[in-house]
């Protein structure tokens, strides 16, 4: 067994990648190889992810681009990162994914040179339907024309070597490597045994049918793929690099920390960064799933996939290509489907079992009735065991489930929501207790001054001035917090005597006064009266000449759709909504009752937040999940606790986007309901396309056993039910995840 240590995770491009079939027997193929301890395929990005022994990893990578080409010999295996300019492991993640948007989008034709039977890309669409058109015009001739009875099977002959005669050619080819159960198998078994038993015009036009619903099929897949590639084209083409007063269009690649980049209006920006120069509005919708432009200035910190709409700007790049937004982004979606959900796996090992035992059930559908039924002729039972092999093709789930779940978490991404596997996404139907982290995460993390209580003849204005200078030395979040609320030039000479009293507050001369600044504690060291204030937040009393002034009042603010959070999860079946946090247990109550938690719970450190996450785990059952929701700071060993860790605005915390299981890109918490809600979609619509499959195969099987079924109705159970999955499955793109 490989310690993770010694595991190291590679990924190849599959170029030429078409059927899902075919991904899943190069899956199952590659997981064999001695040294290789997870493999996963993407079908539909066409990529292979693997874990293997590091110190074999070469000679592992040797194996299994030798067993791809045994397998499926018209496929291109390429190392990540190999396509484009890109090299390297973000780069290289970054490359493929515009090698194969670019791919999609306008060289479809290239992915038919090897002639592939399930590829059909521009030019491939033109001869196909040439191939079919002439197989037709030959078909017909022989069909309606008064010819010998041997010229016209030579015609039907040639009509069916035309139409179907690659498919028969792969079937023979995969039979000498060993794969017998395929749907080449199945179609050539089923038209050369129409054949046989001298239903000739059957024969051709079942695989005139079939080849008929594989083009439609194959449109209808490659426009799904460049839904989900346009759904995540956020990689920046290009940076204008200003050097001196010139300015050069360079890859992204190029730019090093650091370096200035012009991005003009309707450019994306392509690295992260910080604007030193202009302001314009910011659709930051690709990476956020937000409609309304964000106003940047001189100062702003800027994130790739931004799209600038007006102003030109001047951004100091902070980060390499590598490292930045969108790089780490196209990363974690690419990513995704390696984990593969339950219902995926299922379907795998469904497929895998169900092929062969159809085959043997058809073989004896063929050969016992003629022999233990008087009457039951040989060429009868062999049609209907032949209709039955077509029906028996598990193609519609192979192909439609994996497209579902990566449509899920297309969507989901579109809408700002990173989900890492399809295993997350699934698990997201189960959730039905929510441990949410408050401040960062509920609350805005920022302090701010909510109320000024000036006494003894002060004004609002005069305390909070008072309280401005006391804390102008002062690097506390709460002292910075009444600078801001102040928000004036403040001279420093009109200070002295400064003395910071550790664990009380700050005494100071200001304009010939004494001022003290600081808690409950320090108003009674000094002999000072007040009368307790009722306020919740933390207070900052203010006395001045030994006379009470009055107080501040300093809260974290609650975040604008916090309470809005708490009440969609409840309408999507959470049962608990648990609030934990440091701060003291007026404060986190009060809090907890204005959003309407069920739970709060208190004065806790960040080793605590384990324990009781681990309290609520056990009064869960086994099949309920909980999931964990951080600022991704100090919640690292939390979220990786949890069922389902989600960092909250984590992208900038490399911990947290290791632990977590979702990144939520905005700092919403009502963003986890709308991937709750798009989870729950696409579970639907999975197992729509799972029950659909099934009970139309069932009935047509059961119509083909009792003779009832002929072949064309066995060719739409299997060609016809796969198209109609697969456009199922692109509904997932068109979720709309706003919720109550």
């Amino acid at each position: 067994m490989e310690t993770s240590n010694s595991a190291v995770k590679r990924k190849l491009v599959l170029e030429g990648l078409d059927c899902a079939n075919c991904a899943m027997k190069i899956e199952d193929g590659v997981q064999k190889i001695d040294g290789v301890s997870a493999c996963s395929v993407n079908f539909v990005n066409k990529t292979l992810t693997m874990e293997i022994s590091s110190n074999r990893s070469d000679d592992i990578l040797e194996q299994t681009k030798k067993k791809i080409r045994t397998l499926e010999p018209g496929i291109k295996v390429m190392e990540y990162g190999a396509s484009g300019s890109q090299t390297g492991s973000h780069k290289g993640g970054s490359a493929n994914h515009n090698h194969s948007h670019n791919h999609d989008h306008g060289a479809e034709a290239d992915d038919d040179g090897h002639g592939h039977s399930h590829d059909h890309g521009a030019n491939g669409v033109k001869i196909m339907v040439a191939r079919l058109i002439a197989g037709l015009v030959v078909g017909a001739a022989a069909f309606a024309l008064p010819l010998s009875q041997e010229l016209e099977l030579i015609l039907f002959i040639i009509s069916y070597l035309i139409v179907g005669g690659d498919i028969v050619l792969k079937a023979l080819k995969n039979i000498v490597r060993g794969q017998v159960f395929d749907e080449y198998f199945l179609m050539s078994i089923a038209t050369v045994g129409a054949f046989l038993i001298g239903e000739y015009p059957e024969g051709v036009a079942v695989m005139l049918f079939y080849q008929v619903g594989e083009l439609f099929q194959s449109i209808a897949v490659n426009r799904s793929r460049k839904s989900i590639s346009a759904l995540m084209d956020i990689r920046p083409d290009f940076a204008n690099l200003k050097t001196g007063d010139e300015t050069k269009r360079v890859s992204p690649e190029e730019v090093q920390i650091g370096d200035l980049i012009i991005v003009r209006p309707g450019e994306k920006v392509p690295l992260d960064g910080k604007i030193i120069e202009g302001n314009s509005a910011m659709d930051t919708s690709a990476l956020t799933g937000e409609s309304v432009p964000r106003e940047v200035s001189k100062g702003d910190d800027v994130l790739s996939g931004f799209i600038n709409k007006n102003g030109v700007l001047t951004i100091e790049v902070s980060k390499i290509f590598g490292e930045s937004t969108v790089a780490k982004i196209l990363d974690l979606v690419e990513n995704a489907s390696s984990k593969k959900a339950p219902t995926e796996n299922f379907i795998t090992k469904f497929a895998r079992y169900y092929t062969p035992f159809v085959v043997i059930v058809a073989a004896l559908l063929a050969v016992l009735p003629p022999l233990l039924f008087s009457g039951a002729t040989f060429s009868d039972w062999v049609y209907r065991a032949l209709v039955f092999l077509v029906i028996s093709c598990p193609c519609a789930l192979v192909v439609s489930i994996p497209l579902g779940f990566f449509g899920g978490i297309g969507a989901s991404s579109k809408n700002g929501v990173l989900i890492k596997g399809s295993n997350y996404l699934e698990a997201l139907n189960d959730v039905k207790y929510v441990v949410f982290d408050k401040t960062g995460t509920l609350t805005k993390g920022e302090f701010k001054v909510n109320g000024i209580y000036p006494q003894n003849g002060w004004t609002e204005q005069e305390l909070l001035r008072q309280a401005a200078f006391a804390e102008m030395h002062s690097t506390h979040p709460i002292a910075e917090s009444i600078r801001e609320a102040y928000g004036q030039e403040m001279n420093e000479d009109l200070l002295s005597n400064y003395n910071e009293i550790s664990g009380h507050g700050i005494q100071v001369m200001f304009e010939g006064r004494e001022v003290l600044a600081g808690n409950a504690k320090l108003m009674k060291q000094e002999n000072i009266y007040f009368a307790p204030p009722t306020e919740l937040g933390t207070i900052v009393h203010i006395a001045i000449d030994k006379q009470y002034a009055g107080y501040l009042v300093i809260a974290d603010e609650v975040k604008e759709d916090s309470a809005q959070a708490i009440r969609s999860l409840k309408n999507l079946g959470v049962k608990k909504i648990v609030m934990l946090t440091g701060d003291i247990k007026a404060v986190g109550e009060a809090v907890g009752r204005k959003l309407g938690v069920d739970e709060v719970r208190t004065e806790l450190l960040p080793q605590h937040k384990v324990e009781e996450l681990e309290k609520i785990d056990r009064q869960k059952s086994s099949k309920e999940k909980i999931v964990f929701v951080g600022d991704g700071i100090n919640d690292t060993p939390v979220l990786a606790r949890a069922d389902i860790g989600v960092a909250m605005g984590g992208l900038g915390s490399d911990a947290a986007i290791e632990a977590a299981d979702i990144v939520i890109m905005t700092d919403e918490p009502s963003k986890l309901a709308s991937a709750i809600h798009i989870a729950k979609r696409t579970r639907r619509i999975v197992w729509q396309n799972i029950l659909f499959a099934l009970i139309v195969k069932a009935i047509f099987l059961l119509l083909g056993a009792f003779g009832i079924a002929t072949m064309w109705e066995a060719v739409f159970s299997d060609v016809g039910v796969t198209l109609l999955a697969v456009l199922n499955a692109m509904r997932v793109l068109k979720i709309k995840p706003n919720v109550i």
